[in-house]
């Protein structure tokens, strides 16, 4: 257990996947979360044979504070010295306007997107601060930065995603820990799938004549924010395809 812990929420697919691959093949060791255990047992086997790293497995949904609490508790001692949280797990339902949604699909965003990170952020960020080390690294979006059509109520919890970024690198500013903002824009996972509630077409539609991010682009830059020098910290950072310009404004080929 020389080797450096990340812990990544929503690792199952997309970008917290793309976060596991890349922290892998760099020689950290992995604790991740979602769901689905079988796809977390999978990569498990495939991560830990490719690159001799190793690999905890922790399947939580991250809205059940109370079982949260009683898996991160559960951790065995060696792996309790996280030195990065990404916090990924996240998503959005429906392109409803705000006064004809499904209030129950609001609480499922609203519990995912902003009260499991904080959740998750308490648990771990005071073993960071006695330790004296520690990166925090939220998932964020472009959704964050201004409203759009179909998604206040996501692009809220995004906005929230900011101000809990910003407010905890204030409370940290005494302290050795960084924390970073990643404001992904368009990204093609089943984040859109999930959107469209189950439609994979009408997921697939929505990149039609763009080239739109990966799971693995994002990842990138949530790794370049990570091994930054000790004494760096990136603050936040906007990621988007090149042919889109803001949350609402891109350029798409036409198919001839």
């Amino acid at each position: 257990m020389k080797n450096k812990i990340v812990f990544i929420t929503g690792a199952s697919s997309g970008i917290g996947e793309g976060c596991a691959r890349k922290f892998a093949s760099q020689g950290w060791n992995l604790i991740l979360n979602a769901r689905t255990v079988s796809k977390l047992e999978d990569l498990k086997v495939e991560l830990e044979q490719a690159y001799g790293i190793r690999v905890f497995v922790l399947p939580f949904d991250v809205r059940d504070r109370t079982l949260a609490v009683k898996q991160l508790e559960s951790l065995p001692d060696e792996w309790k010295p996280i030195d990065v949280l990404v916090n990924n797990a996240g998503l959005v339902i429906g392109l409803d306007k705000e006064f004809e949604g499904d209030l129950d699909e609001w609480d499922v965003v609203i519990d995912t997107n902003i009260k499991a990170l904080l959740c998750i952020t308490r648990l771990i960020v005071p073993g960071m601060v006695k330790r004296g080390k520690g990166h925090i690294i939220n998932i964020g979006s472009i959704a964050g930065d201004a409203a759009y059509p179909g998604g206040s109520v996501y692009c809220a919890t995004k906005a929230a995603v900011k101000a809990l970024s910003d407010g905890l690198r204030i409370d940290l500013v005494d302290t050795p820990l960084r924390v970073t903002n990643i404001k992904p824009g368009m990204v093609e996972t089943n984040f859109s799938v999930v959107r469209y509630r189950g439609d994979k077409r009408a997921a697939d539609d929505f990149y039609a004549g763009i080239r739109p991010l990966s799971g693995d682009d994002v990842a990138e830059t949530v790794y370049f924010a990570a091994s930054a020098p000790a004494h760096v910290q990136i603050a936040e950072v906007l990621l988007m395809p090149t042919n889109q310009a803001t949350g609402t404004i891109s350029y798409r080929k036409r198919k001839e």
